[in-house]
């Protein structure tokens, strides 16, 4: 019972850091995901006959789809969007998934050409259709694709689509955009809706409006992009699309941030969990509740709020920053659970220093706690990640693994110390300096053999006392016969990791 106490307590302790670092790890593995997402997307492209010129539009949707996915997962966005690869009449390139905007590509040899196509009228998208040899009349091409009649010549063939165009390019064609509403604002006044819906809707990348963007693509990007993709050869790292050169101090800081709220929650439900139990059962058996035991409740949450978001941000940050390469090439491939040890054992050593330093902890036992919250944790961090490939739900699995990992941890602790403790009472071995041997006899065994004890002198206040009357008392005069005393010592544990004499 004891041990299942111990490991109780360690986890509602440590709960925010072993969270912590699963989120940290988690949110570093989602990034890479979509990294990998993104080179698979262009995998089928190597090979392809199709010249660069044709190639580097598709490549383009690619493009911008990965890389906003991959900046809406940095940035902790629910947003994604997808290539829809749709041959239909004015359809979209890119759609949202889970919000409203759709965004159609147009990467031309310049800024102006890609501006044209972004304006295309329905009437302009006819006459190509005729010039490729199209056969059908204007009526029937009108019905065919959904419209209702000749009025709509004029407009534009990608209303409420966003426009995106190369990087490089975007000045030109806004600036070709705007002289174009002015002339024909002199001129074809009908002409004037197309090219004002283009400009507004004009984009280099393609946005969510909240923040998540996609990464800038020029038409020379583009036309190497497609290179490589025919060629089967494109490196991520070259292309600046790794964890290190993404994920920005920021991020981690606001995931970790995320995580320690989380820690700060489960570790208020661990940590009063037990007081509100005890609260319950001494209504149950008085009919009221103690004011005291109401006090407890609210201290635990307090310091288990605290305590859980410090924990779970420290080892969150920690974790994603090592894993993402921000800390160096060196740490990216540290295992996660080591991160978890050193972030436990770092900020328990910090508490039980203060503690030995205002005389709360001795030195014994700050050095015992050291060596059992390294096993615990080790055992914790351990078991939490094998739970994890097992319950395959994020966090869920690696804390009931951490749960039972302390439970079994601190009950192998207790196992072994006992025995060890008992090693050094019969030998003497002091297990390198972490077991004090007092060899000093108490204070009750000199006295026992006869030697005089004293303390060293101390002042003391005189103090009045009246005189009393007291009657006087007959007293028997009692005989008791001489008896041989002998006492026996043992060694013994007087104190934690402390052993010396006792009777």
């Amino acid at each position: 019972m004891e041990g299942f106490r111990e490991g109780y307590n360690f986890f509602a302790e440590h709960a925010g850091v072993f969270l912590g670092v699963d989120t940290g790890e988690i949110y570093v593995d989602q990034v890479n995901q979509e990294i990998s997402n993104f080179v698979e997307s262009i995998d089928h492209f190597e090979g392809m006959k199709s010249n660069v010129d044709t190639l580097k539009g598709d490549l383009a949707e690619f493009w911008h789809t990965g890389t906003f996915n991959i900046d809406a997962v940095i940035k902790g966005s629910e947003h994604r969007v997808q290539v829809d690869r749709s041959h239909e009449f004015g359809s979209a390139d890119i759609s949202a998934v889970n919000f409203d905007r759709s965004f159609g590509l147009k990467y031309y040899k310049n800024g102006v050409e890609s501006a044209k196509q972004q304006a295309k009228s329905v009437f302009d998208a006819y006459k190509h259709y005729k010039s490729g040899g199209g056969k059908e009349e204007l009526e029937e091409y009108l019905i065919n694709r959904g419209y209702p009649d000749e009025t709509v010549l004029n407009d534009p063939v990608y209303s409420g689509q966003y426009r995106v165009i190369p990087a490089d390019q975007y000045k030109i064609a806004e600036q070709w955009l705007k002289n174009k509403i002015n002339t024909e604002r002199a001129n074809r006044s009908d002409q004037v809706k197309r090219y004002e819906d283009a400009l507004h809707m004009l984009k280099k990348r393609v946005e969510d409006g909240n923040g998540v963007t996609s990464k800038d693509l020029t038409e020379k990007g583009a036309r190497a992009l497609a290179i490589h993709a025919k060629a089967g050869d494109v490196d991520p790292e070259k292309l600046g699309l790794t964890t290190e050169e993404l994920i920005e101090y920021e991020y981690i800081l606001k995931q970790a941030f995320k995580a320690g709220l989380t820690a700060a929650t489960i570790s208020i439900v661990l940590k009063t969990a037990p007081a509100i139990v005890n609260a319950v059962k001494y209504l149950i058996d008085n009919g009221e509740l103690e004011g005291e035991q109401l006090k407890k409740v609210g201290f635990a949450s307090l310091t288990g709020a605290s305590e859980g978001f410090v924990r779970g941000t420290v080892s969150a940050s920690l974790t994603a920053a090592c894993k993402s390469g921000i800390l160096g090439e060196a740490l990216k491939g540290i295992d996660p659970s080591v991160i978890g040890a050193v972030t436990v054992i770092t900020i328990n050593t910090m508490k039980n220093a203060y503690e030995v330093s205002v005389g709360k902890m001795t030195r014994s036992e700050m050095a015992n706690e050291l060596i059992k919250t390294m096993f615990t944790s080790t055992c914790a961090l351990a078991l939490g990640a094998v739970s994890q490939s097992f319950v395959e739900i994020p966090v869920l699995g690696y804390m009931i693994g951490s749960f039972i990992g302390s439970l079994f941890g601190s009950f192998t602790y207790s196992a072994l110390y006992h025995p060890a403790i008992s090693f050094c009472v019969d030998t003497g071995f002091t297990m390198f300096g972490l077991v004090e041997q007092d060899y000093q006899l108490p204070e009750e065994v000199i006295k026992e053999i006869g030697i005089d004890v004293f303390d060293y002198e101390q002042f003391q206040y005189n103090q009045f006392e009246p005189e009393k009357f007291e009657f006087k008392q007959f007293d028997t005069e009692q005989f008791a016969p001489q008896q041989l005393e002998m006492t026996f010592l043992r060694r013994g544990v007087i104190g934690v990791n402390e052993i010396g004499y006792v009777f």
